[in-house]
């Protein structure tokens, strides 16, 4: 059994006031089972007045988590807030932990941080060596989105790997940091692993292909983030022959609002099912850098970050939970991308508030922004296909 909650607060100066609301509302909305976790989401502000550090310092279990902006649960919804998700079970084991200086070491970290976190597990949490879930947290700066989900991958093979990197509204991001048990960081990651009797199921809105712009190209050259050639030309050179940029642009221009929509036909576990890329800039040898790895051998369409596309894919997603069964609770996390083309039409919340009025009442929610986001696109014969992802919107069914 696992039952859940999301509570709230938007009290930032007087802590006391603050952690009673958490407490109260939870004292209303849960009673605990043997094994508690939470997950909180806050503004920035929360860390600067001490209101975060007291909040979780104040809970009977461990709270993990990261930085955000705009943020929505069953109560709620705006900025600046703080919430947190709570999951309770006699038959599920949560495991938390922080994997400490990923900026440096991201494998090795990651590694020995989820094996201190899984020794000693008590009998009837099932295999030791596979946790049935993982939510992870990672700091914004450092690394490559993918590597988190090659490092956790290879921490605990066959994990599905849910989770969302820091974030904050502000231009420069320098205010993004990670949360673990009231404590907050730069460079380290917080992490959950779930063993025993828990269900995850996956949804991903990713953006739509737009007929209008570059149907297909195929990635002849690349290393990490950065392509060096499309069909065998620049990538500077492939888009500027398909009159893709209007008026005079050079080549170190960015375009972070242009994302790529990734089949990955070249990779073995593929389902079909493409990631987003945001296109970073372009530098003078005309490469390009994006916000993920893209890959050799993968072909991407171009789409456009709007905002009609993407309340039509929280919708829609959000309405394919509504129909699961046995849902407990859900984690909704979206790209920071698809807020910042929602300042467009003056309400960062418009996404939140369309995914809250599509769910279920019944179903306790928490919902954020990510500088980046980690989902599965599918588990086939119980293996995840898990993925990093740019401009999407995530959903982890409980």
């Amino acid at each position: 059994m696992l039952k859940c909650a999301s509570v709230f607060t938007r009290e930032l100066d007087d802590i006391e006031v603050a952690v009673d609301e958490i407490k109260s509302q939870l004292q209303q909305k849960l009673t605990h089972l043997e094994h508690s976790i939470g997950i909180i989401q806050c503004h920035t502000e929360f860390i600067a007045t001490g209101a975060a550090k007291a909040v979780c310092e104040s809970l009977p279990f461990q709270v993990l988590g990261a930085t955000s902006s705009t943020q929505a649960v069953n109560d709620a919804i705006g900025e600046p807030i703080l919430t947190i998700f709570v999951m309770t079970s006699d038959t599920i084991q949560f495991r938390a932990g922080l994997a400490k200086g990923v900026d440096k070491d991201v494998c090795g970290s990651i590694k020995l941080a989820f094996e201190e976190a899984s020794s000693g597990l008590l009998p009837g949490s099932g295999d030791p060596t596979v946790a049935g879930l993982a939510i992870i947290f990672p700091p914004f700066f450092g690394n490559p989105g993918d590597s988190y989900v090659d490092a956790c991958e290879k921490a605990s093979p066959g994990t599905p790997i849910f989770g969302g990197f820091a974030v904050d509204d502000s231009l420069d991001l320098l205010g993004c940091e990670t949360i673990f048990n009231g404590q907050n960081y730069k460079d380290s990651m917080p992490f959950l692993l779930c063993f025993g009797d828990i269900r995850p199921r996956f949804m991903v809105a990713g953006l739509t292909p737009r007929d209008d712009l570059i149907t297909k190209g195929l990635v002849t050259k690349a290393c990490g983030t950065t392509i060096h050639e499309i069909d065998g030309m620049s990538a500077f050179d492939f888009f500027y022959s398909h009159n893709f940029f209007k008026g005079n642009i050079s080549k170190e221009s960015r375009l972070l609002l242009t994302p790529l929509v990734v089949d990955l036909i070249h990779r073995d576990d593929y389902d079909g099912i493409p990631v987003v890329r945001g296109h970073y800039s372009f530098s003078a040898d005309g490469s390009a850098t994006y916000t993920g790895v893209v890959e050799e051998g993968a072909t991407f369409s171009l789409s456009l970050c709007e905002v009609d596309d993407i309340l039509k894919t929280a919708t829609k997603e959000a309405g394919l939970l509504n129909g699961l069964d046995d849902v407990n609770g859900a984690l909704v996390f979206s790209c920071s991308g698809r807020r910042i083309a929602l300042m467009g039409v003056n309400n960062t919340a418009l996404e939140l508030q369309t995914v809250k009025d599509v769910l279920r009442p019944d179903i306790p929610f928490m919902m954020g922004y990510a500088g980046g986001e980690i989902c599965p696109t599918s588990v086939k014969d119980g293996m995840p296909t898990n993925r990093f992802h740019n401009f999407t919107l995530i959903i982890l069914a409980l």
